[in-house]
């Protein structure tokens, strides 16, 4: 169930890069400043780096895995959901409204980007060895 709604997440946050990305590089050229564009395609590349992160979480749910590894792949996962919400969301609010009160949201995504890798490997090293 929890390989499931990841994959489902992911699915879902994948495709909105795509629009946003879109909407950056078409829709917004001739309303905001090059500095804006830049930091809502930043953005837009922390979500993809993140939503591929997500997904290589849900398919190694679908391992035979120690309950450990289980658990501590998918909190890696709520890292990586979250932190694309507040330092994706907080990049894209800030260049499209220019309220500066979003910034200080940024550093909190990155925190949960940086806890979720750190998740991630520990999550590998609770992985049984496989010998062929």
């Amino acid at each position: 169930m929890q390989s499931k709604l990841l994959l489902t997440i992911a699915g879902g946050l994948g495709a909105v890069g795509v629009a946003l990305g879109a909407f950056a590089a078409h829709g917004l050229k001739a309303i905001l400043s090059p500095y804006l564009i830049g930091v809502f395609q930043t953005g837009v590349q922390y979500q993809f780096i993140h939503v591929l992160a997500v997904l290589a979480c849900g398919v190694l749910l679908q391992l035979n895995l120690s309950d450990k590894a289980q658990k501590y792949f998918f909190r890696a996962a709520i890292c990586f959901i979250i932190g694309i919400l507040c330092f994706s969301g907080s990049l894209y609010a800030l260049a499209l409204t220019g309220i500066k009160w979003f910034g200080p949201i940024t550093p909190f995504g990155g925190l949960l980007f940086m806890l979720g890798w750190g998740l991630f490997g520990y999550a590998a090293l609770q992985m049984k060895e496989v010998n062929k």
